[in-house]
């Protein structure tokens, strides 16, 4: 269904306009809505200027009967036919103020009457899924088995092997989220400016040293020392990035189970061992900087042909044009950072970057020192970290399967802190002495709770994107800073203090949190990107097609400050 010419595929007209007014074999109900959804809306293009050989619109979005059950019915029937959606750049007048900056590192495979096919299509994401999501994932589940070994750790009498108190323990972890908090944005503008395939594999490479240095930990002071994918499609395959930490938590505890018979090995205690720098090392040629950038001495023949080349470049940029602003090595200047930094439509995603978390981190924290003070066996604890962790797997993929169908991030993001309330709530009311199997049981429904975030796709452009997401970790981290303070040892007199699970003050100050999130928070925030939405649509409608070309050609409003942004919420 598709003619060959000048190195690229596309459409013969006849044929492709009886595909576009058939729906040639795809159904209805069940095509992909996004992109072209948001272009039509946002940009306000005539329909007639979109071209008839381009993938029907979405008539009405997936229910979520159909995400998790019948997702076959959300698959086109013929696979030869187009799967271009359409976008900005079909539009002769908008259509080249969208157009990548002359520095984009794919700017030789963009070509907006490039068309490809739904069989072309699935055969590129899977080859992007194998070859590249699957070792991000593999990569992030290495660092987090070296980041998350503490609370294995304190299985296995961590803190009465270095003298620590309950509070030197909070003192360490306060530390570590603090480094983190400064390191954050630093890290991010390095990361701009090298590429992150070079700049993540460095930093594996350090954390692995670093964590293997703790062999040699021997009290409190040296433990206080020490582009490939569309946006409707990134939520699921971020899913599975995230739950990869969950089956590397999985993972670590088993390990664990057997790491920890070491103990007394050289006269050292079991916890500390060596981890992950073969996969650092490995990652250094596993993580192209693009698409079109995956050839290299040790891979002369590249990941990807050139007609692959062009379907990732051109779907992505019809998704979102914003991703062809700048070379994805290209530094930021002084002037963007701050800029970046001033943007105050972000304030409240920071805020609730600050608080969403701290409800649920103090129990994950103080899992496996409480069920150890409760009589559990270093071993037996370790095991009994596994349901929870296995129960968040598949609360967050239900959660982002749920997120596609539900068409709004404010109201999916407050599942976390509605999971947590009522388990708080039982961990308040539990007596002095509890059952160790009752506070066991709250605990690991509490932690099994689902996770969602929207940061980046309210950041607008590239470059205010590496800064706002650093921001927004820098308070993820302020907020890890707050939770490690939450459960005091003198803030229990109710209990042993070594049972610091079942803090009363503690827990009475998750549930007023949680409570704040969900009551004023989130829909604060929801109403705040509604109401700019409306406000920015009211301006944008009223303007004619010559004086919104005028202003795209002339703005020096940048991401999401433009009148053609829109806030999701």
């Amino acid at each position: 269904m598709v003619n060959r010419t000048d190195g690229l595929y596309r459409t013969s007209g006849p044929k492709m306009s009886s595909i576009s007014s058939k729906l040639e074999g795809v159904e209805e109900d069940n095509i992909n809505k996004d992109s072209i959804s948001k272009a039509i809306s946002i940009h306000s293009v005539n329909s007639e200027s979109f071209g008839k050989d381009l993938a029907p619109p979405v008539i009405s979005p997936p229910t979520l009967t159909d995400l998790l059950f019948r997702r076959h019915k959300l698959k086109p029937l013929n696979l030869d036919a187009v799967a271009t959606e359409a976008s900005v750049y079909d539009d002769p007048i908008l259509g080249p103020h969208y157009h990548p900056r002359p520095g984009y590192e794919n700017l030789h495979r963009f070509d907006p009457s490039a068309r490809w096919t739904y069989r072309e299509e699935k055969a590129v994401i899977r080859k992007v899924d194998l070859l590249i999501m699957l070792w991000a994932a593999i990569s992030f589940s290495a660092l987090n088995l070296d980041r998350g070994n503490l609370s294995q750790a304190n299985t296995d009498n961590f803190l009465p092997d270095l003298n620590l108190s309950t509070d030197d323990f909070n003192l360490g972890n306060t530390l570590f989220r603090v480094s983190f908090l400064i390191a954050e944005l630093p890290s991010q503008l390095i990361s701009k400016r090298l590429g992150p395939d070079r700049w993540i594999p460095i930093q594996m490479c350090l954390w692995s040293v670093v964590t293997s240095a703790q062999f040699w930990l021997t009290g409190r002071a040296s433990f206080l020392t020490c582009h490939f994918y569309k946006k409707t499609e990134l939520p699921l395959r971020l899913a599975y990035f995230w739950a990869s930490s969950n089956i590397c938590s999985v993972v670590a505890s088993f390990l664990a189970f057997g790491i920890l018979h070491m103990r007394g090995v050289l006269g050292k205690a079991g916890w500390r061992g060596l981890l992950t720098l073969v996969i650092s090392i490995a990652t250094f040629f596993m993580m192209p900087p693009s698409p079109t950038q995956t050839k290299a001495w040790f891979r002369p023949k590249g990941w990807f042909t050139e007609r692959e080349e062009i379907i990732i470049v051109n779907r992505i940029l019809r998704d979102d044009p914003t991703k062809g602003d700048m070379h994805n090595r290209e530094g930021l200047s002084l002037k963007r950072l701050w800029q970046a930094a001033l943007d105050y439509d972000l304030y409240p995603i920071y805020i609730l970057g600050l608080m969403f978390g701290i409800p649920t981190s103090p129990p994950g924290t103080y899992l496996t020192l409480s069920l150890r003070n409760l009589g559990f066996s270093t071993f037996a604890t370790n095991l009994l970290t596994i349901p929870s962790t296995i129960a968040g797997l598949f609360t967050l993929i239900g959660i982002t399967l749920a997120s596609e169908a539900v068409d709004s991030r404010s109201i999916v993001s407050m599942a976390e802190d509605v999971w947590a309330l009522p388990c708080l709530i039982a961990l308040y009311t539990l007596p002095a002495n509890p059952n160790p199997w009752s506070y066991y049981s709250v605990a690991t429904v509490l932690l099994s709770f689902p996770y969602v975030a929207w940061c980046s796709r309210n950041a607008g452009a590239v470059a205010s994107r590496t800064v706002n997401a650093s921001l927004y970790n820098m308070f993820v981290q302020a907020s890890s800073v707050i939770s490690n303070n939450v459960y005091v040892a003198n803030d229990a007199p109710r209990c042993k203090v070594a049972l610091i699970g079942i803090n009363l003050k503690g827990n009475r100050n998750l549930i007023i949190i949680c409570c704040v999130n969900l009551f004023i928070l989130y829909p604060g925030t929801r109403t705040y990107y509604k109401w700019k939405n409306a406000r920015r649509d009211k301006i944008w409608n009223a303007m004619t097609v010559e004086e919104k070309s005028h202003y795209l050609a002339t703005t020096k409003d940048l991401g999401n400050r433009r009148l053609d942004f829109r806030f999701a919420y």
